[in-house]
Parts: structure tokens; C-alpha cells; sequence
């Protein structure tokens, strides 16, 4: 088997990798084979953070910016695309100084706003230009004056005046994620509230410095001079690098197709191969099982796949669409959703995984699979003889298996539109809140009108060898009057229809008691009524 070379950009310049094995991870790449060793490995398995790169995309005639873990990342995955890891921050010539479209204020979090606990003025260097030749700046309220480390990006100073690092380990990643966020709201104008920064860092888990002074770093980011990566120039960059790869020999072993009928073909030629997305699982595969592939078959090239197409009956979404954009296309019909899309993972990892990956793969506790049940989803599975539809729940035969041929490919999603009677809620019950695995997920989907359940459509992950479909408590539901005795019928129901196992994560007892809860608390929340949740409380207000 032979693959092409790898291609990408690197401060600027392009570089091209030859040999490189198709399931090699890029974590590899860059700290065996080219020795960038400030990038870390932690947990090997995208949960720590500590190997987090940013990925440059050209989508649209812009760059798109990815926070991704470089541990479970196959390295040809990202060939054609721009690369930084944390030494290229302060090494890159196309980061360069700019004026930002918005400066922050005391209402979005930025100048004039303090640390509830430090006290840390985040006005630092509102002026700093024309002080620092008079010395540091002072600080007031804060405990020790700031250090200015000359040359460093905004990111990393943050962290260096915040005091955001104590052994070190985790910053890199902390700063690659920092400079994700500066690239994708701080040079867009727009603040970066706290609750915009415990979002997009947790993915990162530090285990020493403790996450305050690493949140007050990215508010602070903003307040420093600016900088921003000149992105005419890297577009052109990119479009050089697409036009040099076109001339390349073909590629045998990583197989990456640009169109769905090139990809279908593949399929049907290599039904061996090992087809991957975003790598957040076959990663785990590579890094954990210590798995090999002689030949991979990448779908992300294929752009039909990477589009989400609306419509007056469906949310089309392409089996390549990452989680990311998959659960910004949800929220937008389904608001209650954001939480729950925020939960889960973390960004770096809904920034590789696919929605179209998550479902194929049919983990027992993957987290999208109950709620596409919920929604009625259907999923379209295709080959090069033809298409064909299954509702999403019809889909699994067994743990970890389908009922896919092997020559077909899980090429889109069809969401059906909200109707203006259902009520849509789903529960995540795990034992941390942020970046874990479920021990139970529900989602419950019911239309009521005139005090009747109409319709319901109810999802359960957790409980079973794979995500299904909760038949039993919907007929306990369906056309009875919505009320406590119906609710109290339908979790008994609810409970005796699956048998869930014990594991690290819960007791089958425990989950069987949780999915009658859950129902409990959906029904008290359509009374009116608000449950407790870690979602209300703010950790810093009682600390």
C-alpha cells in the first residue's frame, strides 16, 4: 500500500510529509517525527486536552478555526489545512497586530471587569503602549503586578497575567483553546463571557491551577493588544497547497474521496477499509486497543456530506457535518437543546466528531442517538446501487452492530421540523457534569393538545446494548390525558422495559430508578415546576 504525501501549512510555509501511515496520529506526527514536544500527550483518548492544536479550514471564501485533541486525530485527516500548535504562536509571520472591530467594555466581560475572586483588574493594557517604557503597569486590587513576556500572543500573556498555569502540563492545550476562541470571537468583535469560556475550555482539565484564574485569562485575552492571523494571505496559501496536492499519485492506502459518487465507488472497491470521520472513536481504537489499519477511508472531503440543508419538512444534516456545526443546526429549531449540545464532550472533540459518526457507530451511551429517536430522525444509507431510508432506530441490530451492507455508507440525517404542540427535553445523568460519558440519557418528545398526549416519541441511552426506542412507555402515554396517574403508569413502564447492566458508571438499579425520575421531573417541568440542576448554580458565586 502507498499513501501520498502529507501536505499541510505551518507558519505560513507549507510542509509535506512522505511515508506516513495511514492510521499514524498526529499527535505522532508532530512530536515523533517533526519534534514539537510542547504539544502534550495526557490521556491519549481526547478527555484532558492537554494535545489540543487549532485546525485553519477555507469554507466559503473565510477560514474556519478548529480546536481539535491532536491525540486521536489520524494525521492525514488534516491534509490541505493550516496547522498551530503552541510554539507557533509567537513564530508564525501571518499573526500579525491588528485593530479589532470591537474593544470590550465592563458589560461583556472585558475592560474595567474584575475577578470575583482576585479582584484583578482586567484593564491591564488598555494603555500599556505608551507606559511601558515608565515600567509595569500597576494593578489594582491585584496581588502582584503583571509580567509582560515580549512577543507572546495575547492567549498566552492572558495566562502569564492571570496566573493561569502551575505545573505546566495542561497550558498548551489551555492556550490552543484560547487561541481557537480569539480567532473565532475575539477578532470577530464579540465578548468572551465567562459562560462562553467555561463552554469552549471544557474539553481542557487541569488538575493543579484549578480553572479561575485559567477563565479570568480568557476574558482577559481581549483586553491586550491585538493580534489576528492575516487571513487573505492564508487563504491564498491554502489555495496554492489544494492545487499542488491535485498532481500527487494516487493514494491507496488513505483513501479520501471529494464527491459522493467517488466515495460510494470506494466503499463498494474497499469494503474493508476502515472508514472513519472525525477519529474521535477509531482514535481510541489506534491509541487504547492498539489497533493498525492498512487502509482508511475518509468521508469529511466529500462536500455534499458536510452541508446542513433546511427545509419546510426536514433538517437535512450530511453524514460528514461535524457535531459542532450538527448541534448549532438543532438549537436553532430546538433552544432547549443547548445545554444538553454543550455537554456533550468537549469542543475540541465536537469539533472532529461527525454526527453521521456518532450514529453509525451505535454506542449504547453515545448522546445523539436518544435524542434523534426523540425527534423521529430518520437516516439514509447509500451504495453505488442506489439509496434507501430507516427510521434511525431501526438502524442497530446488536451492540455495535447495523444494519448496514457492506458496501453502503450512512450519508444523511432527515430531522423532521418541530411541530407546535410537542414538548422536546433531554437529560443527561453523568457523574461529572462537563466532558463525561452518560450513565443514562433520555429524551422524551410528546405533543399535547387539550390536556391529551397526541403523539410521543421517547429515546433512552444507557439502558440497553444499543440506543432505542422506548415503545412500551410511549403506548403508556399515547392518547391518555396528561396527568400525574398517566405519568406515574407510563414510568412503571418505562421501567420495566429495559434491563440495563451494571458498571462503573451506575447500577442497572440505579438506571432503572433514573429513567422513572426523569419522566417525574419532565412532568413537573411542564407543571411549571423547576427542577434542581448543576445548570442553575453558579460554582464561583458560593465558593
Amino acid at each position: 500500500m502507498t499513501t501520498r504525501p502529507l501536505q499541510f501549512l505551518r507558519r505560513g510555509q507549507p510542509v509535506a510529509l512522505g511515508n506516513v501511515p495511514p492510521d499514524r496520529t498526529l499527535l505522532q506526527v508532530l512530536r515523533e517525527d517533526l519534534g514539537c514536544t510542547g504539544t502534550k500527550e495526557g490521556c491519549g483518548e481526547g478527555d484532558c486536552g492537554a494535545c489540543t492544536v487549532v485546525l485553519g479550514e477555507a469554507r466559503d471564501g473565510k477560514v474556519h478555526y478548529s480546536a481539535v485533541n491532536s491525540c486521536i486525530r489520524l494525521a492525514h485527516s488534516i491534509n490541505g489545512m493550516a496547522l498551530w500548535t503552541v510554539e507557533d504562536l509567537t513564530q508564525d509571520p501571518l499573526i500579525q497586530p491588528v485593530a479589532l472591530p470591537h474593544k470590550p467594555t465592563r458589560a461583556d466581560g472585558g475592560l474595567g471587569v474584575r475577578s470575583a475572586v482576585t479582584g484583578m483588574g482586567m484593564q491591564v493594557h488598555e494603555d500599556y503602549d505608551e507606559r511601558e517604557e515608565k515600567g509595569p503597569a500597576t494593578l489594582s486590587g491585584a496581588t502582584t503586578p503583571p509580567v509582560r513576556a515580549v512577543g507572546l500572543h495575547p492567549a498566552q500573556e492572558a495566562m502569564v497575567q492571570c496566573h493561569g498555569s502551575q505545573c505546566g502540563f495542561c497550558t498548551p492545550g489551555f492556550v490552543m483553546s484560547l487561541f481557537g476562541m480569539y480567532q473565532n470571537h475575539v477578532c470577530q468583535g464579540q465578548p468572551v463571557t465567562r459562560a462562553l469560556a467555561q463552554e469552549e475550555l471544557s474539553g481542557n482539565l487541569c488538575r493543579c491551577t484549578g480553572y479561575r484564574p485559567i477563565l479570568d485569562a480568557a476574558q482577559h485575552m481581549a483586553t491586550l493588544p491585538a493580534v489576528a492571523v492575516n487571513e487573505p494571505q492564508l487563504l491564498q496559501k491554502l489555495e496554492l497547497l489544494a492545487l499542488t496536492s491535485k498532481g500527487l499519485e494516487a493514494n491507496f492506502s488513505y483513501i479520501s474521496p471529494t464527491t459522493l459518487p467517488a466515495l460510494l465507488a470506494a466503499r463498494a472497491a474497499h469494503p474493508h477499509a476502515q472508514v472513519v470521520a472525525g477519529c474521535t472513536d477509531v482514535g481510541l481504537w489506534v491509541t487504547k486497543l492498539h489497533k493498525q489499519y492498512a487502509q482508511i477511508l475518509d468521508v469529511t472531503r466529500v462536500a455534499a456530506l458536510r452541508t446542513v440543508e433546511t427545509t419546510p419538512q426536514h433538517i437535512r444534516i450530511g453524514a460528514a457535518v461535524t457535531l459542532t456545526d450538527a448541534f448549532a443546526a438543532l438549537t436553532a429549531q430546538w433552544p432547549q437543546l443547548h445545554r444538553f449540545a454543550t455537554r456533550f464532550a468537549g469542543l475540541p472533540v465536537r469539533n472532529a466528531g461527525t454526527l453521521g459518526g456518532n450514529v453509525a457507530n451505535g454506542s449504547p451511551i453515545g448522546d445523539s442517538m436518544p435524542l434523534l429517536i426523540a425527534l423521529r430522525a430518520q437516516v439514509v444509507l447509500a451504495s453505488t446501487r442506489g439509496e434507501r431510508t430507516l427510521a434511525l432506530e431501526d438502524l442497530y441490530t446488536g451492540y455495535r452492530q447495523n444494519a448496514m451492507a457492506p458496501d453502503e455508507l450512512l450519508v444523511h440525517i432527515l430531522v423532521p421540523r418541530p411541530a407546535d404542540t410537542e414538548k422536546l427535553a433531554v437529560y443527561k445523568v453523568s457523574k461529572r457534569f462537563d466532558d463525561d460519558i452518560s450513565a443514562v440519557c433520555l429524551a422524551l418528545n410528546l405533543d399535547i393538545a387539550g390536556g391529551v398526549v397526541q403523539r410521543a416519541r421517547i429515546g433512552a441511552g444507557g439502558v440497553a446494548a444499543t440506543p432505542a426506542r422506548a415503545r412500551q412507555a410511549e403506548a403508556a402515554l399515547q392518547g391518555q390525558p396528561w396527568t400525574e396517574a398517566t405519568v406515574q403508569r407510563a414510568a412503571l413502564a418505562l421501567q420495566a422495559e429495559f434491563s440495563p447492566i451494571s458498571d462503573m458508571r451506575a447500577s442497572g438499579a440505579y438506571r432503572s430508578a433514573v429513567l422513572g425520575n426523569l419522566l417525574q421531573r419532565y412532568w413537573l417541568e411542564s407543571q411549571g415546576q423547576q427542577a434542581a440542576s448543576l445548570e442553575d448554580l453558579d460554582l464561583e458565586s458560593v465558593a
